[in-house]
């Protein structure tokens, strides 16, 4: 005779008809099950998955059970005996003089069968990490390590290893990250002259380099023997139209080729690669899984990339995707300390400390790299890791400085330093250049956002070489004739910084001055025809720049903004700094001029305006404030003029917080739809959790009970949900929460109790409970308490949601069980959060994915 067990769900009716919110009729949705051989043990109940009854019968059944409570959940004493209070540790049933002998051995090993599971507590693609369980995992580690320390000598060694094992991997991050910086920074110097010609002496030397090693007494590299242009190569003369077709021609095809090569490796190999890949970096520390992001290819590819893109002319820098690089060395590398490997959380600090790394070897700036990671890139950094991300920033700017890529003892090919102190009335100006940097990043950001997500609706998408070639063709096509478009923009940008002085030979510097030495002081002078040329040139190269930057930001290479948006920045601060120039010339006799430029020498610095207007626009673009002040101090090696910088960092944040809060960073983080919440957003809605909650209506609330149910029943659970996890209940009466276990974790424990554990069927009873009862008859039961988690989270069901995001943001949640006078009722994942701050603001809730 087969017996029939009911497999049940409830619904949202059903809970509010409990809850007293809606209607007395319950509905419940229920359907047979056959269920192969008879439970004879007359303790287990009906298996199901249920979390909620009628209101009445639940109500009875309260009163006639009496339930007792305890740390995990209520039980009824009629159903089971006071459990032990250690609850992970079985129950010896020795003591039992009324169980026989026979069981009381069955029993024995039955309990020592409870094993552990290897796999337990990873992650799948695309999920959230749970913080504070990977938190207490390693604090149960590090207590197990200490007990033991005492033990013998190599547990003496190993609890020093532990400790050590953080300082030692983010070292190697440093290093490696330093190297790697350096080998790119090389590369892309040296592909990136190949465009306009090559050193015939010594083909891998760039066109400084192959000038060095000349002999001329006098070193322009305008004027280089060495260094022979594709005219020449081919037996032109270097002047005139033939040799301005061939140049122009080399320069477009050498770019086609760098930038098409760098997209099919992308998209052959590591289609992660491409991007910046800081908006993927906050998201995945905040806490979520992207495998392969941070893998041994995606670094591979992303370097390669990044020297081909840098190389084609493209509008994008490498300093971005150097945080992308410097992470994936940091994952790579964690796998061979088990603290960092096999712990999500623990993983996360060094990934913070080599984002530090990155920004440290882009811009030779270690203590603006810290701040960067803490500021912009983390979301969760103890004072640990801000140790340890400063180590590692040192490290990694000793091994860049070690390399000396650039030859002049710098870390970055635009180090400058001034002189010269500002006057107060360049304040107005500086606020003013913050204004500008504002508005350009704002109108960047809309305008960019709108042209990625028009490439992700439309065909565009689909060819994205295409897209690649065909930018790439526009942006050498019309940066050639134009000088300041046409040189490396890194190069663009040490020229607008640069201060005019004797050597300098550009047309930005042709001032009507009589220089007697070279340690003549620099007076102030009227500008001359090539400065006035130079300011219409590089108007139209700020407007070529704002406008093809916006399509290169998201191709399907390896691109990033700082350099581009400091290159727009120095521009405009430039022509402004050229404007106050020639104001305080023709007007010394100014009360606000009269006392710094009455003595003749130049007491304006456009050079300085440069940089302020490069930290406004880059400030506009990414809404970085302390991080970027103290880069842009490290960069010019003055202390002076972090006055400048500050007025104008802050101004461009109000500014472009006026239209938008989003910086370029979190705007690409919510067109891709990650699951990011944002800790400096604030929270000022008044709804509450069981608002939020899942089940919705008519929708099925699917859940585990510690002792009820049979292998076959969580199977049949498993294959016909996608959960991430269930509660589990004591039973079905009393629906009162034991813990909460993940479904990653239960696959595992149930395929190796197949292959392990012999006698385990799909009548086998899966036992989350501490300990067996007895006597116990039929198949051995599956003990699956090792993978509870006995102390979830939980909320009730009138808590703010308010309260609800601030935990989910602080304790980093996965999820929160929501219960109603200690009985479970829902659940509330940060999926959920995000959508219901999107319902909330009038978005598509939809568009929050997590694939």
């Amino acid at each position: 005779m087969r017996e029939f067990s009911l497999l049940h769900t409830f619904s949202v009716p059903d809970i509010q008809t409990w809850l007293g919110w809606g209607s007395s009729t319950t509905v419940m949705e229920s359907r047979p099950l056959t269920h192969r051989g008879a439970m004879n043990n007359p303790r287990m109940r009906p298996p199901n998955y249920q979390a909620l009854s009628h209101p009445t019968t639940q109500h009875q059944q309260q009163q006639q059970q009496q339930p007792s409570s305890s740390a995990n959940g209520v039980q009824g004493k009629e159903e089971e005996e006071e459990e032990d209070p250690i609850l992970d540790s079985p129950i010896s049933y020795n003591t039992m003089e009324s169980v026989p002998q026979s069981n009381q051995m069955a029993t024995n090993i039955l309990d020592s069968e409870e094993q552990e599971f290897p796999g337990i507590g990873q992650y799948d693609d695309f999920h959230t990490i749970d913080w504070q369980r990977d938190v207490a995992r390693d604090r149960m580690r590090h207590r197990h390590i200490i007990k033991k320390r005492e033990d013998s000598i190599w547990d003496w060694i190993k609890s020093g290893h532990d400790a050590w094992s953080g300082w030692v991997c983010v070292f190697m991050v440093g290093v490696f990250a330093g190297a790697v910086a350096g080998t790119i920074d090389i590369g892309a110097s040296w592909m990136s002259d190949l465009r306009f010609g090559i050193c015939p002496e010594a083909f891998w030397f760039n066109q400084e380099q192959c000038c060095w090693s000349s002999n001329e007494t006098f070193y322009d590299l305008d004027n280089c023997s060495n260094w022979k242009s594709w005219p020449q190569v081919f037996g032109h003369d270097p002047e005139g139209a033939g040799a301005y077709i061939i140049s122009y021609i080399f320069y477009i095809l050498w770019s086609l080729l760098f930038a098409s090569l760098a997209a099919s490796l992308v998209m052959m190999f590591a289609p992660y690669a491409c991007g910046s890949g800081i908006p993927e970096i906050k998201t995945i520390l905040s806490g979520f899984i992207i495998r392969g992001y941070l893998g041994k290819w995606t670094l591979l590819i992303k370097s390669l990339g990044m020297v081909l893109a840098v190389s084609a002319g493209l509008s994008l820098g490498k300093e971005g995707p150097l945080v992308h690089v410097a992470c994936c060395i940091g994952n790579i590398l964690s796998y061979l300390f088990p603290k960092y490997g096999r712990n999500e959380a623990k993983k996360r600090e060094i990934l913070s400390a080599a984002a530090a790394v990155g920004v440290s070897v882009a811009f030779g700036a270690p203590i603006g790299g810290v701040l960067f990671s803490l500021e912009e890139a983390s979301y969760y950094f103890p004072l640990k890791t801000l140790w340890r991300s400063f180590f590692a920033a040192l490290v990694a700017a000793f091994v860049l400085r070690s390399i000396n890529p650039f030859g002049n003892e710098h870390l970055v090919l635009f180090y400058v330093e001034y002189s010269k102190p500002w006057i107060f009335i360049e304040l107005l100006p500086f606020i003013l250049l913050g204004v500008i940097g504002g508005i350009i990043g704002t109108m960047f950001i809309k305008l960019n956002i709108k042209w990625c997500r028009y490439r992700k609706t439309s065909l565009l998408g689909q060819y994205p070489r295409l897209e690649v070639v065909a930018v790439t063709l526009l942006t050498a096509f019309v940066a050639y004739p134009n000088p300041y478009t046409r040189i490396n923009t890194s190069n663009l940008i040490y020229l607008l910084f640069s201060q005019c002085g004797v050597a300098n030979n550009d047309s930005l510097c042709d001032y009507q001055r009589n220089f007697t030495s070279a340690n003549t002081a620099i007076e102030i002078a009227a500008a001359g025809p090539g400065v006035l040329k130079a300011v219409w040139l590089l108007a139209l190269a700020l407007i070529f720049k704002c406008v093809v930057t916006v399509f290169t930001f998201g191709l399907k290479v390896p691109c990033g903004l700082f350099i581009p948006s400091l290159a727009m920045g120095a521009i405009i601060g430039r022509l402004v700094g050229i404007g106050m120039e020639q104001l305080a010339y023709h007007n010394q006799d100014w009360a606000v001029f009269a006392g710094e430029c009455s003595t003749g020498e130049n007491c304006i610095t456009p050079g300085l305006y440069a940089m302020v207007g490069a930290a406004a626009v880059l400030g506009g673009v990414t809404r970085m404030t302390v991080s970027l002040v103290v880069i842009m101090f490290e960069l010019t090696g003055g202390v002076r003029y972090i006055v400048p910088l500050m007025a104008a960092v802050m101004a461009s944040k109000w500014i472009g917080d006026a239209f938008g809060k989003e910086g370029i960073y979190d705007a690409h983080i919510i067109l891709n739809g990650y699951p990011f919440l944002d800790s400096k957003e604030e929270f000022s809605h008044t709804t509450l959790a069981h608002d939020v909650m899942k089940p919705g209506k008519s929708e099925s609330f699917y859940v585990l009970t510690q002792d009820s149910m049979s292998l076959e029943d969580v199977e049949q659970l498993l294959r016909e949900t996608d959960h991430n996890g269930f509660p589990v209940v004591v039973s079905r009466q009393s629906q009162y929460l034991v813990g909460f276990v993940a479904r990653r974790d239960l696959n595992i424990a149930i395929n190796q109790a197949k292959k392990n554990t012999e006698g385990i069927v799909g009548d086998s009873t899966v036992l989350f409970t501490a300990s067996v009862p007895s006597p116990w008859m039929g198949p051995p039961p599956l003990r699956l308490r090792k993978i509870l988690d006995l102390a979830p989270i939980t909320i009730t069901d009138q808590t703010p949601m308010e309260t609800v995001v601030d935990m989910f943001r602080k304790l980093g949640l996965r999820q929160t069980l929501v219960t109603h006078n200690g009985r479970l009722l829902g659940i509330i994942t940060k999926k959920d959060v995000l959508r219901h701050i999107k319902f909330l603001e009038s978005e598509d809730p939809e568009s929050v994915l997590f694939n």
